[in-house]
């Protein structure tokens, strides 16, 4: 029997903010890519490379994304549809080669035992990232993360490999759109019309759609995101690992509770985000922030080109900086 998954009619956006279980005031949910950031290596570029198009073919197709010549939909199908292995085959070169980050296992039990939801979101396979996560973390573990990702139809003999596409775009999976949906459910679930904080956690520039709805934002050090993000003064904080990621956040509890209590707006609340959506709650007031989209923020909106642009910095940004610790540009 194939491994096929089919999409289910109610997105798992529904139970990603659970905000109502919160021990904390304020309400914290946790987004991570998954390839680069949660695991140091792409679980894609393992199976291409020793199954599929190869190394070489692949660093073709992933320039003609960089170049805008091709979509990144379009050359994923080409990538995913190159493998010929059956899946337990495919996991076994991925299970030998992955390195997951040293302190991940401990960040996501701190997150359980603060009820934090912690979820994947990625542009990836979920039933691959499912598998990987079962394995390393364990299925008792890896059930308390969610995965917004996109589906896949695997045959029997490994012969077919086809994305379901979680939103029908160049891109695929619209990771913007899956964290303002979840953001929205968090809120309307929020009946003392208090505001969740939204974390986003990545590596690469191919996060920036997902990065611009966060209130704060966490770079792997040293890659491209973080690159991108001080060329164009975009707020970050920088990680080696997730225990950088855990002492931030125990910091930003600290800070939201001294200045609101953990009421109304978090402390670092992302206004730009309100650019691209319309925020509500049971009780609150519906809250906006009116300006003009700068260059930067338009940019955010072609992610498939991010890694050939090279604009100023948009002087806006600074006027939103985080606080002290946060990196920007000199």
């Amino acid at each position: 029997m194939p491994i096929a998954l089919t999409p289910p009619p109610v997105p798992e956006v529904k139970v990603l903010g659970d905000a109502k279980t919160q021990s904390t005031k304020r309400k914290i949910i946790c987004f991570s890519d998954f390839d680069g950031t949660i695991f140091m290596q792409d679980t894609g570029h393992v199976l291409f490379d020793n199954h599929g198009c190869g190394s070489t073919r692949r660093e073709v197709l992933d320039e003609q994304i960089k170049t805008g010549e091709r979509s990144f939909r379009d050359v994923s199908e080409e990538m995913w549809g190159s493998l010929n292995v059956p899946f337990e085959d495919g996991f076994e070169v991925m299970e030998k080669t992955l390195e997951i980050d040293p302190d991940f296992q401990s960040f996501h039990k701190y997150c359980i035992q603060n009820n934090i939801p912690f979820n994947v979101i990625s542009a990836g396979l979920k039933p691959i990232l499912r598998r990987v996560l079962d394995t390393f973390l364990g299925e008792e573990e890896s059930s308390h993360i969610d995965i917004v990702a996109n589906e896949a139809h695997i045959s029997a003999d490994g012969s077919e490999w086809k994305p379901i596409w979680r939103h029908d775009t160049e891109l695929g999976h619209d990771k913007a759109l899956s964290i303002t949906e979840a953001r929205r459910e968090a809120e309307l679930a929020c009946e003392d019309g208090s505001i969740p904080l939204i974390v986003f956690i990545g590596d690469g520039v191919s996060d920036l759609p997902a990065a611009r709805e966060a209130d704060v934002l966490f770079a792997r050090r040293g890659l491209r995101l973080e690159e991108y993000c001080v060329e164009h003064a975009i707020p970050y904080i920088p990680f080696d690992t997730f225990a950088d990621i855990q002492r931030e956040i125990e910091r930003i509890k600290e800070e939201d509770e001294k200045k609101t209590g953990g009421r109304g707006v978090p402390a670092r609340f992302n206004p730009r985000a309100n650019l691209w959506r319309r925020v509500s709650s049971r009780t609150a007031v519906p809250r906006y922030v009116v300006m003009s989209p700068t260059k930067e923020e338009k940019m955010f909106l072609w992610p498939e080109a991010f890694s050939e642009l090279k604009t100023p910095a948009a002087s806006a940004v600074s006027d939103h900086a985080m606080q002290p610790q946060v990196q920007s540009a000199a």
